[in-house]
């Protein structure tokens, strides 16, 4: 790999490899993203400002440019971990790979914002798991993401990389966009209705949520806690499994680059697919046609006939936990949150305490209503849209995270694929689920699935 400019283009992988063996500078990259910055950040608003306490000062003359702070600070902290890690000696899997973070983690040196106006003294809090996990595997931080506020519904300012009139999703917006927009090679989101896949999905890159719990969520201000999970968007599934060698909880590294045969794969049909858009139900059809021409088998399996039930329980765990959360904040800062925020919480307060162990219960449930269907039909993944449809125009609303709604509940293991684009030029995406605990599985079938859709 020379160092061109073109080096903020090289998917995760290779890029980490090319790092770690000197074969590509941290100071060519750095030269390569902030260039990419100038160009395109001013458009999107995927990151958040910087805090001054994190720049140089005063900056030299020439960086003078778009995200100027941001890449002296990166090419200081690019600097010491060189002299830390010389050419020649063995160097941690992500070393000096830049990481873009959104903004409900911690990290040190940067405000925690949420998207919110709610004062950042009071939401200010240490660093989590995740982040230890990158920092000691070698990895910069790029900077914060822009969130929707609370990573609820309430959007933030970021714009669709493909069409700026459309939304990027939500509520991991901004880092959905900076990877579309080879902003970042990697970025960490968190999900918990549909806030990996969905903005994955409209921003045309893969997205990855592992199984509930297999990545830890400390160090972060959560939503709802029982569903929240930490996941990441990266160009390909080769970069996805990358960062999960770094993060995910016991990962088994060669069981997610064995080779293996063709998925059994089954679309679930009934109320939840019933709910996709008319572009949705098409684009899943012909991407299905698609890989039973490449030779994958292909089943229709009636499932979560009790959808509209499935999705009030969420809807309504959710509140409460979010209300819970919010309770030192929310009674003296209302006048500072969103309405779409309010209205969320303000539900919350009315969950019994009582109702909670059943609400909760219904995920493990779900989750042995779904693989007992696996195991009578003899499927591998399910295979559904990623979203209802392509990113929808305007950027008031972050589009429906339905289609992800049953997986996230359920807390099994999702990736999504990006798979063409619409008339309008818009990413259209299909999701693959697979078992719970089972994501080294998911990620080596989703690497054939991803190969015989390119």
């Amino acid at each position: 790999m020379s160092d061109a400019p073109d080096a903020a283009d090289v998917p995760l992988a290779e890029l980490a490899r090319a790092l770690c063996t000197g074969e590509l500078e941290p100071a060519s990259l750095l030269d390569a993203l902030a260039a990419r910055f100038a160009l395109r950040e001013g458009e999107l608003h995927a990151f958040v400002e910087e805090p001054a306490d994190a720049l140089p000062s005063p900056l030299p003359a020439s960086e003078a440019v778009a995200g100027s702070g941001r890449f002296a600070r990166l090419r200081a902290q690019a600097a010491e971990l060189q002299a830390r890690f010389p050419a020649g000696t063995e160097r941690p899997p992500l070393f000096a790979v830049p990481v873009a973070i959104k903004d409900i983690f911690h990290v040190d040196g940067f405000l925690t914002q949420a998207g919110s106006s709610v004062p950042p003294s009071d939401l200010a809090g240490a660093e989590g798991t995740v982040l230890a996990r990158l920092r000691a595997a070698g990895a910069l931080v790029l900077g914060k993401t822009v969130t929707t506020e609370f990573a609820y519904f309430a959007p933030g300012e970021t714009r669709n990389p493909h069409h700026r009139d459309h939304t990027p999703g939500g509520s991991s917006s901004g880092s959905a966009a900076a990877v579309a927009a080879h902003l970042a090679p990697l970025a960490l989101g968190t999900q918990t209705i549909g806030s990996i896949i969905r903005p994955a999905a409209f921003c045309g890159v893969v997205g990855f949520k592992p199984t509930y719990g297999r990545v830890p969520n400390d160090g972060m201000i959560p939503l709802a806690p029982s569903f929240d999970q930490v996941g990441w968007f990266t160009a390909d599934v080769e970069g996805a499994a990358y960062a999960a060698s770094v993060v995910v909880d016991g990962w088994n590294g060669s069981a997610a680059n064995a080779e293996c045969q063709r998925p059994v794969l089954a679309v679930p049909e009934g109320p939840y697919l019933d709910c996709a858009a008319r572009d949705g139900h098409r684009h899943l059809d012909e991407t299905t046609v698609w890989l039973s021409q490449e030779g994958f088998e292909l089943k229709r399996v009636g499932v979560l006939d009790d959808f509209d039930a499935v999705r009030a329980r969420h809807d309504r765990l959710l509140a409460a936990e979010a209300a819970e959360v919010h309770r030192p904040w929310y009674p003296r800062l209302r006048p500072h949150y969103h309405e779409k925020t309010v209205a969320l919480l303000e539900r919350g307060r009315f969950v019994l305490p009582s109702e909670l162990p059943g609400l909760r219960a219904s995920r493990a449930a779900l989750r042995s209503e779904l693989e007992d269907a696996m195991d009578s039909h003899g499927i591998d993944l399910w295979i559904a849209p990623a979203a209802s449809g392509a990113a929808p125009a305007g950027l008031e609303s972050t589009g429906d995270p339905v289609m992800n709604l049953p997986w996230t509940h359920a807390g099994l293991p999702t990736v999504s694929l990006p798979v063409g684009e619409d008339a309008a030029g818009l990413p259209l995406s299909v999701q693959l689920v697979g078992r719970h605990g089972a994501d080294e599985a998911l990620i080596a079938w989703a690497r054939v699935v991803e190969r015989a859709l390119a």
